[in-house]
């Protein structure tokens, strides 16, 4: 099921980032894959791995002794790892989501809570000051993510308005949600279309207004094996990349520096009390959207000036959101 590979690769995670030394394979397995035999164990681990990486999540290998050529161990080193001050949930959409979201959700923080209570209490050596590798930022939810993701965990059905792309139209549309990743830079929810009958996928960006549970929990099971990331890798459009000019305050924005191409420092900002540096780099340009707002007023987007209006529609419908539900 979805929810076990997601508190699996949760655990993996903070497991390998929390400890001081290399971890031995063995010992993974010991913890995390305890009923695996060893053929399942060495497939779900090198995937869990590879899944992690794809999401920027720095695995280092190396030696367990320095003196000695035995199995190699593995690490998250804190200081590559630089996210915001982000708590984990067992749900699997957060953990694809990694890179991008917020720590300061109450329900991440209680996820990770007990993430490292059951790892602790299973003998795990850890260093919480590993886990405060804060930049504050903003969070960059799309305004149904909580939605889906509860009723992901509860199997309840949802039901919908949806603006497909290059469409005006508002459809409503019912869908068995079987969890919510993030591909290219974009958040997906992938399910059990009820109205077509067939396995569909939906950008969350494109859902107009709020999305509504529908139902009792425990209305439909998801199908055995079910990988969400697999689906939406393979449903989703291909992604596209745009090439960007932003200025970052200085001291900010560690996760686009590090994949800039070009960095030019001191240069003039839009205001005269920070020091601003240009970033050059090349991304998804909806995920870029998404990773600037999460920046705030520390991210100015210079070029090009359709992810600069992108970045803009996203504050005005999110104010709009807000602003609805107060009322």
């Amino acid at each position: 099921m979805a929810a076990g590979k997601s508190e699996r690769l949760l655990n993996l995670l903070i497991m390998l980032l929390v400890q001081r030394h290399y971890v031995a394979k063995d010992r993974i397995r010991e913890i995390l894959y305890p009923d695996s035999t060893t053929e399942a164990f060495e497939k779900m681990f090198e995937r869990d791995k590879d899944e992690l990486r794809s999401l920027g999540v720095p695995i280092e290998v190396g030696q367990m002794d320095a003196f000695f050529d035995d199995e190699p161990g593995y690490r998250i080193r804190p200081d590559e790892f630089a996210l915001p001050d982000v708590s984990l949930t067992a749900d699997e959409a957060a953990v694809v989501g990694l890179a991008t979201k917020v720590w300061q959700h109450a329900r991440l923080a209680e996820a990770t809570t007990e993430a490292v209570r059951k790892l602790t209490a299973l003998g795990v050596d850890v260093d919480l000051s590993a886990l405060d590798i804060v930049e504050p930022r903003l969070s960059a939810d799309e305004p149904s993510f909580d939605v889906f993701w509860e009723a992901t965990q509860e199997r309840t059905p949802v039901v919908f308005d949806y603006v497909r792309s290059g469409d005006s139209e508002v459809r409503t549309r019912h869908l068995q949600p079987w969890g919510v990743a993030r591909y290219s830079g974009r958040w997906y929810v992938v399910g059990f279309d009820i109205d077509r009958q067939a396995e569909r996928i939906f950008r969350l960006s494109r859902v107009h207004g709020r999305a509504r549970k529908e139902g009792g929990p425990s209305s439909y099971e998801i199908p055995a094996g079910t990988d969400v990331s697999e689906v939406a890798r393979r449903l989703a459009p291909e992604p596209s990349t745009t090439r960007a000019e932003l200025l970052v305050r200085k001291g900010a924005g560690h996760t686009l520096r590090r994949g800039a191409d070009l960095v030019e420092e001191g240069v003039p900002g839009p205001d005269t009390d920070s020091t601003w540096d240009r970033l050059v780099l090349e991304r998804g340009s909806v995920g870029l959207a998404d990773e600037v707002l999460g920046y705030g007023a520390d991210v100015y987007v210079e070029q090009p000036p359709a992810l600069r209006e992108r970045v803009a529609q996203r504050l005005r419908d999110a104010l709009e959101v807000e602003q609805g539900v107060e009322a």
